[in-house]
């Protein structure tokens, strides 16, 4: 059966996470027809699932501090970031009627820390404005003669339109719609595509049967984490993280990823160093973990001595072992400076975000495919990284906005 045919009259988006739906906005605003077709039955579902716990719009930190949190990438994000910072998203959002506040560590949520309240209200003032939306429509790429292609509960679709701008997420949750389906299709159009890897991931450790059933799950708060750069140069980071049945995850984790995965690629292993007892200087420790135990066992010791407990007893009985914990010294050494070795990130899948997709160098200023005129590239699928704590979110914001911004200048420039 041949697929039905229709002309789009202005802007078509492909993708409902929040890059689509600011795109539309700006080229709906801009009184340019868009439509916008998403895969799964509704549009934002990984942007409410990310806000189950107390949706992270934003961050509070100013710039360019701010901007350097997109590493390699901080030029290029900044420059969406100073038309869309996250003061910005802040007032956008006021205009949907969500005020928001500064939480801890300077994260910025509404007040209710809900997400489905902002998406609803905004998805009905996208549609008030004549966003028309088509649902379980996926895009599988372009026919011969540059129309899209879509699968649809009725067949292929295909589609003409004057502009397109693609906002198809990374490969995270492909459950939620964002699989990476696209990248092959992109590259096998001579686009420049930079392999997607996990990022604000856990990692692999390899524990033991015992730890890994008895402890999976445990918090380890607060811990510091020590690494060394590629430089050899040592940095520090408190925060928390969680054992796994593999290995660790959590925002310690997380805000470290990036360097831990290059580290891996690199070398085959990452290595880093927790100290278990923040609050301990190391002769402390090793002053009162020599005390007597008086036939108490040595988790005990560990308790009265040194305060730790569960998860964090577990991990340096996993490193000790039943000798090394006869050394006082030892003990004190392993609990300040607690030694893992990673040997992989989890798989894309179960990662919070992805790095690669699109290299921005394939991108004009305006986020339009060099090779490519008429189609524009915003969000998770861009190559760019950032950790978690509102960062990720503000980004796929502002090059939403400058994607569509540059979709609108395209179709009104002069013929």
């Amino acid at each position: 059966m041949p697929a039905s045919r229709y002309n789009a009259p202005g802007l078509v988006v492909i993708g409902g996470g929040p890059a689509g739906l600011m795109a539309a906005e700006v080229a709906r605003a801009a009184g340019i027809e868009v439509d916008l077709y998403e895969a799964m039955g509704s549009v934002g579902r990984k942007f409410l699932i990310a806000g189950k716990g107390g949706l992270n719009l934003t961050h509070a930190e100013p710039r360019p501090a701010f901007d350097q949190r997109y590493r390699d990438r901080a030029q290029a994000v900044g420059r969406w970031l100073n038309d869309f910072d996250a003061t910005a998203l802040r007032e956008w959002a006021r205009g949907l009627g969500v005020e928001t506040y500064v939480g801890s560590s300077d994260r910025v949520f509404p007040l209710d820390r809900k997400a489905a309240p902002l998406l609803r209200g905004w998805v009905r003032r996208l549609r008030e404005q004549g966003v028309r939306f088509h649902v379980h429509h996926r895009w599988l790429g372009w026919t011969d003669d540059g129309a899209l292609r879509f699968a649809s509960p009725a067949g292929e679709v295909e589609v003409t339109a004057p502009a397109t701008l693609l906002a198809l997420g990374g490969g995270s949750w492909p459950e939620l719609g964002s699989d990476g389906a696209w990248a092959p299709v992109l590259a096998a159009q001579g686009i420049d595509v930079a392999e997607l890897q996990p990022a604000n991931c856990g990692f692999d450790v390899g524990w033991s049967e015992h730890l890994a059933q008895r402890h999976a799950g445990a918090p380890l708060k607060p811990v510091v984490a020590h690494w060394h750069d590629a430089e050899g140069a040592e940095h520090s980071l408190q925060g928390e993280c969680v054992l796994t049945t593999t290995g660790v995850e959590g925002s310690l984790i997380y805000a470290l990823s990036a360097h831990l995965r290059e580290a891996i690629a690199a070398n085959g292993e990452a290595r880093l160093w927790l100290d278990l007892a923040p609050g301990r200087d190391l002769e402390e420790l090793q002053r009162d973990l020599a005390k007597p135990r008086a036939g108490r066992s040595i988790s005990e010791h560990l308790r009265r001595q040194a305060g730790l407990v569960g998860a964090k007893a577990a991990l340096v009985h996993e490193v000790l072992g039943r000798d090394g914990l006869q050394d006082p010294d030892v003990i004190a050494t392993t609990i300040k400076r607690l030694p893992l070795i990673l040997t992989q990130p989890r798989p894309l899948a179960e990662a919070i975000s992805t790095a690669g997709g699109v290299r921005l160098e394939a991108l004009d200023d305006a986020l339009m495919l060099r090779t490519h005129p008429g189609v524009f590239c915003a969000g998770e699928m861009l190559d760019w990284e950032a950790p978690t704590g509102g960062y990720l979110l503000t980004a796929c914001f502002a090059s939403g906005l400058r994607a569509g911004r540059g979709a609108v200048a395209w179709l009104k420039r002069p013929r």
